[in-house]
């Protein structure tokens, strides 16, 4: 007996966003750091795509040490979602899953159970076609699905990051970081009708000699769910 569906096309993967707030202040925060890098290698859920991304928030850079990443943008994007969960207070350190699910982000089992539950949602297809790096930016192609009320951001990240920490509740260790978020770039809003746009991105003024992501993602404006994402190497 033939089995014609053994030569039918497989699904695209679902895309998930994993963003984790942390700081190099927090003593807490190394395990889920370590936790985004296996999230970023290991790839644990079937048929997902997970795209990580790390944001160091900077209040915690008061209390011993200044984390050489942070960025108060950072800090108010973790805000936004305070408010949008609910939250009395905002903590470190936090995963936010497809800006729809918020846990501990060293607890690993909520961590998956969060990406396997967002990826059964429906997302809408952004795609990177063409991409070149210049010394000071990076020029790309975009396209995205119809999906009037969203808005279509660009991330730039650093690939990697390590730390020797010297003062603060880490002092004496060696901090390893993922997909460092470095900077946030508003680039269109979505319609009714697919879109398909070339745009530049200026890089960050330190980046000659860094190995970088781009992450763009797209951001309900309504709820402020995340329901699309993809990510390159530059």
């Amino acid at each position: 007996m033939l089995h014609a569906a053994s030569n039918s096309p497989q699904p695209a993967p679902s895309a998930v966003l994993v963003e984790l707030f942390t700081s190099e202040g927090c003593s807490s925060c190394p395990p889920a750091d370590r936790l985004l890098a296996d999230l970023d290698r290991k790839q644990p859920v079937s048929g997902t795509t997970i795209v990580v991304l790390s944001e160091h928030v900077d209040y915690w850079n008061q209390l011993g040490w200044r984390d050489p990443f942070s960025s108060h943008q950072w800090s108010e994007r973790q805000d936004e979602y305070g408010r949008q969960f609910g939250l009395d207070s905002v903590y470190t350190p936090q995963i936010v899953v497809d800006g729809s699910l918020q846990v501990n982000g060293s607890d690993s089992r909520a961590v998956l159970t969060a990406i396997e539950r967002s990826a059964r949602q429906p997302h809408i297809d952004i795609a990177i076609p063409s991409l070149n790096r210049t010394g000071t930016s990076v020029n790309l192609q975009f396209t995205a699905s119809a999906a009037k009320g969203t808005t279509i951001y660009a991330v730039i990240a650093d690939d990697a990051d390590r730390s020797s920490v010297a003062r603060g509740e880490n002092a004496g260790r060696n901090l390893d970081h993922v997909a460092v978020a470095r900077t946030l770039a508003r680039l269109a809003d979505l319609q009714s009708t697919a879109l398909d746009k070339t745009t530049s991105i200026a890089l960050p003024p330190d980046a000659a000699n860094r190995q970088l992501r781009i992450i763009l993602f797209a951001r309900d404006n309504k709820n402020g769910h995340i329901v699309g994402v993809v990510a390159r190497e530059l």
